[in-house]
């Protein structure tokens, strides 16, 4: 799970925290973030959706069990694949996260 600002929260695979494109970005075009782009620090997903890189992190949890974030409670998929177009939580498949 990976904490943000404001109570929000994502959570993600290991395999997709650990992808290859997946950065924790703290400049853009070699200049700081703005407030408005995530300073201090945003984590950059590009193979999910936006959701899934929170602005303004905060901290990481690492869990043995999969837990749903702050927009996976509010329905959104858990997954948030966009190739899949995995976009809300009633498309989910068996299997693609806890119980709503």
């Amino acid at each position: 799970m990976v904490w943000a600002e404001y109570g929000y929260s994502a959570n993600m695979r290991l395999s997709d925290f650990a992808a290859d494109g997946t950065i924790f970005a703290t400049h853009k075009d070699g200049e700081l973030l703005t407030a408005e782009h995530g300073f201090p620090l945003r984590l950059v997903v590009p193979h999910l959706y936006a959701w899934k890189g929170p602005k303004w992190v905060r901290g990481v949890e690492y869990m043995a069990a999969d837990r749903r974030g702050f927009w996976e409670e509010r329905g959104y998929h858990n997954l948030g694949d966009p190739w899949t177009e995995q976009r809300y939580s009633y498309q989910e498949e068996p299997g693609d996260g806890p119980e709503l």
